[in-house]
């Protein structure tokens, strides 16, 4: 029996771990072709030899516009076409009280997260309308981006952003039968999410969440999957929420994760699961 992506082609960013990674190794089940596209070439380069010949990997810095563009067209060299690409790459970013959050932290924040999906929608847009057979692109936003309590300012901001952006994109390329759609994250246990801690995190989605399962990388798998196949072909510039409810319930999350407990402490900026560290400062009398 055929996948639901069976000849499809699709484009990941932030694929080597977590969501993405997740997303790649169902894409590939449902008979895709994908190229993992990361800033983290160790792990990217592992997940695309276990994956097999369905997989391509590039190391690929989303805020850098000739890495997105060469992602792309491996994906059109390789496979011969681009049917999907979601953008998924993420990182933390900024932290730390408003009045000492650092301006480069902040832009590098939105480079990654808005500046990124910008350039991927660029670029897979221009295959898509060339191809004229049009083609569907994600973009990881998050609930973050849709009220306060659930991220630092600079993160939540950006996701905002992404959010609207999808909008947007999504009216101007419908013409073109390309859908654009963003998937909002709630707790999702990946290594940017807990950084290590799972019980700490599993703990205070105990206490916070409605839904008592835990998210997982799967589960956005799932959506994107659905988003990317036929069963979605009447949906466009929709923001759907993947997090068990909490943001219905009202999240006030952002600090009681251990990880993140004492950053109101603490100016710096995360770089998620790209291989660097992070860098941060206590700041004085905290």
């Amino acid at each position: 029996m055929a996948g639901q992506l069976e000849g499809q082609v699709a484009v990941i960013t932030g694929a080597a771990s977590g969501m993405g990674l997740a997303t790649a190794e169902r894409f590939i089940a449902e008979g895709a072709s994908v190229v993992i596209a990361d800033f983290n070439a160790a792990s990217g380069e592992e997940a695309a030899e276990r994956l097999g010949d369905q997989c391509r990997f590039t190391k690929c810095d989303v805020s850098v516009e000739d890495d997105v563009a060469a992602a792309v067209a491996l994906a059109t060299d390789a496979f011969g076409k681009l049917d999907i690409i979601f953008n998924n790459a993420g990182i933390g970013g900024a932290f730390g009280p408003i009045t000492e959050v650092k301006a480069d932290d902040w832009d590098a924040t939105f480079d990654v997260l808005v500046k990124g999906v910008f350039l991927g929608t660029k670029h897979a847009a221009r295959v898509m309308i060339d191809q004229g057979t049009g083609g569907s692109i994600i973009n990881t936003a998050s609930i973050a981006g849709l009220g306060g309590g659930a991220g630092p300012q600079a993160y939540s901001a950006a996701k905002s952003a992404v959010i609207n952006l999808s909008t947007t994109t999504a009216v101007e390329l419908a013409p073109h039968s390309i859908r654009v759609n963003a998937i909002c994250p709630g707790i999702i246990f990946t290594p940017l999410m807990h950084s290590g801690d799972e019980e700490s995190a599993e703990a205070m989605v105990a206490e916070n969440q409605p839904l008592p399962k835990r998210g997982e990388g799967s589960d956005i798998a799932g959506t994107a999957l659905w988003l990317a196949g036929p069963d979605s072909a009447f949906v466009s510039g929709e923001s759907i929420r993947v997090d068990g409810a909490l943001l219905a319930a009202g999240p006030q999350i952002f600090g009681q994760l251990r990880n993140t407990r004492n950053l109101h402490r603490m100016v710096g900026m995360a770089h998620g699961t790209t291989g660097k560290p992070a860098t941060y400062e206590r700041l004085e009398g905290a």
